[in-house]
C-alpha cells in the first residue's frame, strides 16, 4: 500500500476536530461532552483517509 501525506485542509480539520475533542475532554465546552467519542473518531478517521486516499 502507497501511502501520500493528506493534504493540508484535510490536516487542519482534523486538527481542529481533535482541538475541540481536547476541549470537550476537560470540560471546558459541556455542549460537546455528547459528542466526545465521536469527535475522536472523526478526526482520525479523517487523517487515516487523508494518508490513504491520494485525492482525498
Amino acid at each position: 500500500m502507497k501511502l501520500s501525506a493528506p493534504k493540508n485542509i484535510v490536516f487542519t480539520i482534523s486538527v481542529i476536530i481533535f482541538l475541540l475533542a481536547l476541549v470537550a475532554e476537560f470540560g471546558l465546552i459541556a455542549a460537546l461532552a455528547v459528542a466526545l467519542p465521536w469527535l475522536w473518531i472523526v478526526a482520525f478517521v479523517l487523517l487515516a483517509l487523508g494518508v490513504i486516499l491520494k485525492n482525498f
